[in-house]
């Protein structure tokens, strides 16, 4: 038994086949058949039920990984813990909403880079259920998400801000009642496949609101741009974190209250390894929540906000 077989176990177990596994850990199908074949050889133990077309977990198969991630996950903390770093350097897997792409996540990452340069984050922009079952399987870190109605019980969730969504619209749309120039307008929908998109579209319905779709984007550039042209009215998430260099729209509040939010958080695995890193992104994200805006066109932006005591 070793270190890369339990990894190559995990990964079965994460990715459902023995091709889907060999991907992940970068050997073989034949390897993966190997190493599986052996560590029941070694444990004399049936970890797969092989009476179907593909191997599947048996009740011990199912208990030995749970304890193969608790052997994984102390030997990655090996070095770690003799360094005191506790993690905070190597390769790091952040996956995030593409809406967060231009103010708060290249804002935190700086932020973080300047504190541990020792770290290196790869980005993964994508949606939030999409990058939910990245985290489960692996395959990410971590990732900054609207938060959906339902949390895999195997994730662990962190908040990072609420941002409200508004109601944006050129400067040639007159008037300020958001019910009537949605109405009156060409909407144009923030993608139903996300989190947001079907926020919007459950508050529309709730108000009876009848709209003119025109088209159905994922991305807030795409929409600022379409809403700039003239070519209709949008429903999107007020950044935590403003980009002085955005597109200048009017911004209406849907209520008085601000009762249409998002949730932006942080998910990661329970079982995780990087949960010290983790717990430095949301402090970065914190810090940029509070600053409000990302100008790093600003005079020792960065400095004044990673040297600030809060940073401590």
């Amino acid at each position: 038994m070793s270190i890369r077989m339990l990894r190559t176990l995990i990964a079965v177990a994460e990715n459902g086949t023995f091709s889907a596994a060999a991907d992940a850990v970068f050997v073989t199908h034949a390897a993966v058949s190997q190493q599986m074949r052996a560590l029941e050889e070694d444990w004399q133990v049936s970890i797969f039920d092989r009476s179907t077309r593909s191997p599947t977990l048996t009740p011990i198969g199912r208990a030995l990984v749970a304890k193969a991630r608790e052997v994984v996950q102390a030997y990655d903390d090996i070095v770690p813990s003799v360094l005191g770093d506790d993690g905070l350097r190597g390769d790091f897997s952040l996956g995030s909403v593409p809406t967060s792409l231009t103010g708060l996540v290249p804002f935190a990452t700086a932020l973080l880079k300047a504190r541990w340069p020792g770290l290196h984050v790869r980005l993964f922009p994508g949606l939030s259920i999409p990058l939910i079952h990245q985290v489960e399987r692996n395959a990410l870190d971590g990732a900054l998400i609207s938060r959906p109605e339902i949390l895999p019980r195997d994730l662990v969730w962190t908040p990072v801000s609420h941002e409200e969504l508004v109601l944006i619209c050129s400067d040639r749309v007159e008037g300020d009642d958001p019910t009537r120039i949605l109405r009156e307008y060409p909407f144009i929908r923030f993608t139903r496949e996300a989190v947001v998109g079907s926020l919007i579209e459950n508050w529309l319905q709730s108000r009876d609101i009848q709209v003119d779709d025109t088209m159905e984007l994922g991305g807030l550039e795409a929409i600022y741009s379409m809403v700039q042209a003239g070519l209709g009215v949008s429903i999107v998430p007020e950044p935590c974190v403003s980009v002085p260099s955005l597109h200048a729209l009017r911004r209406l509040p849907l209520s008085s209250s601000g009762e249409l939010q998002r949730q932006l958080g942080l998910v990661q695995r329970k079982d995780s390894t990087k949960g010290q890193v983790m717990r430095e992104i949301s402090k970065a994200m914190t810090h940029a929540v509070a600053a409000r805006t990302f100008d790093p066109s600003g005079p020792n932006w960065l400095g004044e906000i990673a040297d600030s005591p809060e940073s401590d």
